[in-house]
C-alpha cells in the first residue's frame, strides 16, 4: 500500500511531508521522495530504501517550497530505484500514485509516438504525460487530470502537482482511499488520516471517482461525471499509534473497502507486470521435482488453500492435498521427502497451523508460509516467506487477509506452472493479465453495496441459509457462509452444489435463503440445474453472477447481484466482495458486534 501526502502549507513542507509519510510506513514501502515548487518551479528529492535515506537527501539539498506532494512507495513496474521512485514528473506536473494502471503499455506506445520521452519504468509516469499533453492543449489543470482519468483503466488514487501552481494541488481516486484535511488557511490530501493527524482533525474522505481541486482557503470535489458535489467533513480523533475507521462504521467495512488497494500491492510483489511474467520469490527447491503438494491452514485460510487447490491441479498439474491443520496435525500423514508443504496464516502465530508447520519440516518437506505478519512465529521458522500486503487487519472476521491470500496462491500457482513447463508463456500471460484486472474488478464490485444492503433486510429475518457453488466457487460458498456465521450468529452452510441432491436438499423450502454463487464459467449450467432443484421446492435464490449468468440462469430469484464480467481464474478474489458484504450489512442489522464478534480471537494461539 503506497502513501500519499500533499500540502498546501504556510512554511516549508519537505520534512512536515516526510513525517507525515512515517505514520504510513505501517503499509510498507521500498523508496520515498518529495515535490515542490521552489521559486515556482518543480523540484523533486528521490531516495531508494527508507525514509531516513530521504531525509539524509533532504538535509543534504534541502526544499523551500511551501505546497508539495510526498509518496512512499512498493514497486509494482520497475524495481526499486530512485528513478522509480514518486514523485514522477514532466516539465508541467508531478504525480504521486497508489495502485496500478492496467493499460499503461498501450498508453505508453501512444504517448511515445506522440514525442513523450519516459526516465522511468513505472506505470504512473504514463499519468504525467498523459495530464501533460492535455495541459498543452490548453486544459486549466483540473481539466487536465479529469480528461486523463477517462483514458485511465485500474484501481488507484493520484495526487497531482503543477509547475507555476503556487496555489493548488488535485487529487483523485477510483478503488484506493483519499482523505482532505482542512486547515487554517492550510490544506493536506492523505491516503489516510493517520497521515494527517499531526495537521488537521477535520477530514472529508473523497468517494469512488471523486476528483478534488485543493486549494489553501476551499476544496471542491468533482464526482466520477466531473459535477461539483458536497462530501461529508468531520472530526476525527487519530493517534499516531491507532488505524483509524475513516469514514466507515466499523473497521470490518473499511477493510473490506481497502481490498482493490491491498490486494494489488499483493499481486504486485509477484508480478512483472512490464513483460507479463511472475515474478516468484527464490525457492530452495524445483517445482519440477515435485510429486506433490500439502497445503494447511485454519479458519478462513483453509478456504484460502482450497482455492488454491484448484489452482495449481489446474495451472501446475501437481496433486494437492489440503487439510484443516487441527486434523492434519494429528493424522500421521506420510510426506515424501523433498516435498513442498505451503503453512497460510494471516497472523503467523495460529497455533494449529504452527504444529503442521513443524510436522512438516520434521518429516523433511521443504516449507512455505503466506502470512500477513514477516516477523511471525511461522515467518521465521519457514525456509520461504510469501507477505501478503494487507496491512493491519483489525476485525477478527478475516476480509482483506483473505483476499490477499487468494492473490498470492493464484500467483504462486502460475508461477508454478510455468516453472513446470504446464504453462506456455502465452498462458501466463494471459493468466497475469487476469490477475492485473482483479483490483478494478474488485472496486466495481463494491458498488453493489447498497443493493447488497437493501438484501440483507430480507436475510435477517432467516434462521438458516444455505450457500452454494461449483469449482473456486465451492470454498467461497463455504467461506460466505462462515462470514454469516461469524458476524451475525445467524446459522448457515455452504455445500459444493452437486452435493445439493444428496442431503441438503431436505431443507429446503419458502423460508430458506440460498446463495448461489455462479459466474458464468464451464460449469455453469451444471449449478444451474441445481437452482432449479432449489427453485422447484420454493426456496428464495440470491444469485451472484455475471450479466451473461444473469441473463442464461432464467430462474426466478429473491435477488440477483450482477458482478462485472471477467476471468474465471479471478472470481475468488473478486466474488468475495458481495459475500463479506452480505454478512457485514445482516450483521449490522442484527446488532452484533461486527468488529468483535463473541468468543472470537483475531489470533488463535491456543487449541
Amino acid at each position: 500500500m503506497c502513501g500519499i501526502v500533499g500540502i498546501l502549507g504556510t512554511s516549508a513542507v519537505a520534512m512536515p511531508l516526510v513525517e507525515a509519510l512515517k505514520r504510513l510506513e505501517y503499509r510498507g514501502y521500498d523508496s520515498a521522495g518529495v515535490a515542490t515548487l521552489e521559486a515556482g518551479r518543480l523540484t523533486r528529492r528521490r531516495a531508494e530504501g527508507k525514509l531516513r535515506n530521504l531525509e539524509a537527501r533532504l538535509g543534504r539539498d534541502p526544499l523551500e517550497g511551501r505546497i508539495g506532494i510526498g509518496h512512499t512507495r512498493w514497486a509494482t513496474h520497475g524495481k526499486p530505484s530512485e528513478a522509480n521512485a514518486h514523485p514522477h514528473a514532466t516539465d508541467r506536473v508531478a504525480v504521486v500514485h497508489n495502485g496500478i494502471i492496467e493499460n499503461f503499455r498501450e498508453l505508453r506506445e501512444e504517448l511515445v509516438a506522440g514525442g513523450a520521452r519516459f526516465q522511468s519504468e513505472t506505470d504512473t509516469e504514463v499519468v504525467a504525460h498523459l495530464v501533460t499533453r492535455e495541459l498543452q492543449g490548453g486544459k486549466s489543470p483540473i481539466e487536465a487530470v479529469q480528461a486523463s482519468l477517462k483514458r485511465l483503466r485500474g484501481a488507484f488514487s493520484l495526487g497531482f502537482l503543477f509547475d507555476g501552481e503556487e496555489n493548488l494541488i488535485v487529487g483523485a481516486r477510483l478503488g484506493s482511499p483519499l482523505a482532505i484535511g482542512y486547515g487554517d488557511g492550510e490544506m493536506f490530501l492523505g491516503s489516510d488520516a493517520i497521515a494527517l493527524a499531526p495537521f488537521t482533525s477535520t477530514v472529508c474522505y473523497l468517494e469512488d471517482g471523486d476528483s478534488v481541486l485543493l486549494t489553501r482557503d476551499s476544496a471542491e470535489i468533482f464526482d466520477s461525471l466531473d459535477q461539483p458535489v458536497q462530501r461529508a467533513v468531520q472530526k476525527t480523533s487519530v493517534s499516531a499509534l491507532l488505524i483509524d475507521k475513516g469514514n466507515h462504521r466499523h473497521f470490518m467495512a473499511k477493510e473490506i473497502h481497502e481490498q482493490p488497494e491491498v490486494v494489488s500491492h499483493t499481486l504486485a510483489s509477484f508480478l512483472d507486470m512490464a513483460s507479463g511474467a511472475i515474478r516468484l520469490p527464490e525457492l530452495p527447491f524445483d517445482w519440477r521435482s515435485l510429486t506433490r503438494l500439502t497445503i494447511t491452514a485454519c479458519g478462513t485460510a483453509s478456504y484460502a488453500a482450497l482455492c488454491a487447490k484448484y489452482w495449481f491441479e489446474r495451472f501446475a498439474r501437481i496433486p494437492v492435498e489440503v487439510d484443516v491443520a487441527s486434523e492434519f496435525r494429528y493424522r500421521e500423514v506420510p510426506l515424501e521427502p523433498g516435498g513442498l508443504a505451503i503453512v497460510v496464516s494471516q497472523s503467523g502465530e495460529t497455533a494449529d497451523t504452527l504444529a503442521a508447520l513443524r510436522y512438516c519440516k520434521e518429516h523433511g518437506q521443504h516449507t512455505l508460509a503466506v502470512v500477513n505478519v514477516p516477523t511471525s512465529t511461522i515467518a521465521r521458522e519457514s525456509d520461504v516467506i510469501v507477505q501478503t500486503l494487507a496491512g493491519p487487519e483489525i476485525g477478527v472476521a478475516s476480509t482483506k487477509a483473505f483476499t490477499c491470500q487468494l492473490a498470492a496462491l493464484a500467483s504462486l500457482a502460475v508461477g508454478a506452472g510455468r516453472a513446470r513447463g504446464a504453462l506456455s508463456a502465452e498462458d501466463e500471460g494471459r493468466l497475469v493479465q487476469a490477475l492485473i484486472e482483479a483490483p478494478r474488478l474488485m472496486a466495481t464490485a463494491l458498488r453493489l453495496e447498497h443493493e447488497i444492503e437493501a438484501l440483507a433486510k430480507d436475510l435477517v429475518k432467516a434462521t438458516d441459509v444455505l450457500y452454494l457453488g461449483r469449482g473456486t466457487s465451492f470454498p467461497l460458498a463455504l467461506e460466505g457462509a462462515l462470514k454469516l456465521k461469524e458476524i451475525s450468529y445467524i446459522h448457515a452452510e455452504g455445500y459444493a452444489a452437486g452435493e445439493l441432491k444428496h442431503g441438503p436438499i431436505a431443507l429446503i423450502d419458502e423460508t430458506l435463503p440460498v446463495v448461489v454463487i455462479a459466474p458464468f464459467d464451464r460449469i455453469f449450467e451444471k449449478t444451474v440445474s441445481n437452482m432449479q432443484e432449489v427453485a422447484a421446492r420454493g426456496g428464495r435464490i440470491i444469485l451472484i453472477t455475471d450479466e451473461q449468468g444473469a441473463e442464461a440462469a432464467a430462474i426466478p430469484t429473491l435477488k440477483t447481484l450482477v458482478m462485472p464480467q471477467m476471468p474465471a481464474t479471478v472470481t475468488p478474489i473478486v466474488y468475495s466482495i458481495p459475500i463479506q458484504l452480505l454478512a457485514y450489512h445482516t450483521a449490522v442489522l442484527m446488532g452484533t458486534d461486527v468488529d468483535q464478534p463473541r468468543n472470537l480471537a483475531k489470533s488463535v494461539t491456543v487449541e
